[in-house]
């Protein structure tokens, strides 16, 4: 099917391997008259790697509002747009979902084109239970309110994921032992990517273990329900 006139696409990318791209989305990137993008110059590596040659333009956390205006008077005069972001799924962690809630109030048609997410795919290699579970998206930064907010964490009856960066994940690692101790979490490192690391392990034993060499990469963590985890 054709994509439709006046639909904004919510398209998702690969995190890593440029093959987890579905033949969807790679066909809807083809046919839309305008894909926006968080950074137009990733995009465009990969929309060159699969020779699509559509019109991309920018829309990011410091534009969101004037070009966001710019593709709903784009929408509303009939074009198709489609919306990646860096990575994954938008929506997660980025703004875009700010864009589908005022297309959606402006009486858009939205159309997801689902496909990669580094949340599911940690959860799904980490072999922790995962019918019940909260995306956290990043830590906080300062020390006080990212032990904070993983006391409260703590205190949720399912698996929590979240990200982190190369820069903070040691810090993140001591805060996350100083509240659940023992118990056993995953971090999963550059999923999907040529040197991905998806490694078990108690907290302070994982810290040790990533200070040892370059912490380059984003991180997901994963860090189970502990009591449902040691029942099943």
């Amino acid at each position: 099917m054709a994509v439709a006139k006046g639909t904004l696409y919510v398209v998702a990318t690969p995190i890593g391997n440029l093959e987890d791209i579905t033949l969807r989305a790679l066909r809807t990137l083809k046919e839309v008259d305008l894909i926006a993008c968080e950074d137009t110059r990733r995009t465009r590596g990969l929309l060159s790697h699969y020779g699509i040659r559509a019109p991309v333009t920018s829309y990011f956390e410091q534009n969101k509002l004037a070009k966001g205006e710019a593709l709903l008077r784009t929408l509303d005069e009939g074009k198709s747009v489609a919306l990646v972001t860096d990575a994954g799924t938008p929506g997660i962690s980025d703004p875009g979902f700010l864009l589908v809630r005022r297309a959606r109030e402006a009486g858009l048609r939205v159309v997801p084109v689902p496909g990669p997410s580094a949340v599911i795919a940690a959860l799904s290699a980490a072999g922790v239970p995962a019918d019940r579970f909260v995306f956290d998206g990043f830590l906080p930064v300062k020390p006080g309110r990212r032990l904070h907010r993983l006391q409260a964490l703590r205190s949720l009856e399912m698996t929590v994921v979240c990200y982190e960066s190369p820069h903070r994940i040691l810090a993140s690692l001591d805060a996350i032992a100083e509240v659940f101790g023992d118990a056993e979490i995953v971090v999963a490192r550059e999923l999907t990517k040529q040197f991905e690391e998806i490694i078990a392990g108690m907290p302070a034993g994982l810290r040790e273990h990533f200070s040892r060499g370059e912490t380059r990469g984003e991180f997901t963590v994963v860090i189970p329900h502990h009591r449902r985890a040691r029942r099943e």
